[in-house]
């Protein structure tokens, strides 16, 4: 399956913030969205996940991730997140979190 049929919401690519490196802490090929943002390996169009362009101080990045590392930090996000969401609380309501939903649509996609 290519990850250009992956479509991340943006309150999803939110919840990755706190996951990601310190931008000062990633070489020129990981801005560039050449290399995972979180192991480094090279990507390809098949094995990226684009993360969404973000702004640095030193310009834009466009951080992406191989599919391995993107479903092991969306897993990671979502307990976190649904530690703290009143819907995701709930089994009632936790389909009617866009976030949460989201996160685990992720992370199960990426592990495929």
């Amino acid at each position: 399956m290519s990850t250009a049929t992956l479509d991340i919401e943006a309150e999803v690519l939110e919840a990755l913030v706190p996951e990601l490196p310190e931008l000062d802490a990633i070489t020129e090929d990981q801005a560039a969205g050449r290399a995972c943002i979180w192991g480094a390996e090279r990507l390809t169009l098949e094995t990226a996940v684009d993360l969404g362009e973000r702004q640095g101080d030193d310009g834009r990045l466009f951080p992406r991730a191989c599919r391995k590392c993107t479903a092991r930090r969306a897993h990671r996000a979502m307990l976190d997140h649904g530690s703290q969401c009143p819907l995701c609380a709930s089994e009632a309501t936790a389909a009617d979190c866009v976030v949460g939903r989201g996160l685990y649509r992720l992370q199960r996609e990426c592990r495929r």
